[in-house]
């Protein structure tokens, strides 16, 4: 296993802060590239009561993204949307490594649970 240089530990943060996170657990439903982007990937998630699109910088990182559907992982859902590359964005996936340039992996809950189901 590859070592990293450990980045310091972000300033404290009070638990109320952290509860305004809204972090969920989403299932991938489809993967296709942004149209002129060499880096944004659009994926359709599945949260249990609604869907939403959210973009991900990872087209250069996976040589198939398309493997990626039908997995369940964590994803911000209270984000304002953000228009990128002429495509709204409406979360923000949480992977693992990106900050700290590595290549990213997803965070994975440890057994299927229902879509939407809350982290913390």
């Amino acid at each position: 296993m590859a070592t990293i240089k450990v980045a310091p530990v972000k300033p404290t943060i009070s638990i109320d802060v952290l509860e305004k996170i809204d972090i969920r657990v989403g299932t991938i439903k489809l993967i296709a590239a942004v149209k002129g982007s060499n880096k944004l990937l659009k994926m359709t998630v599945d949260f249990g009561d609604h869907s939403r699109t959210i973009l991900v910088g990872m087209k250069k990182e996976r040589e198939d993204p398309k493997q990626l559907e039908g997995m369940q992982t964590l994803f911000v859902i209270n984000l304002e949307p953000r228009q990128i590359a002429g495509e709204v964005s409406e979360g923000m996936l949480l992977d693992i490594g990106y900050a700290d340039g590595i290549k990213p992996v997803l965070a994975l809950p440890e057994q299927e649970v229902p879509n939407g189901t809350r982290a913390g």
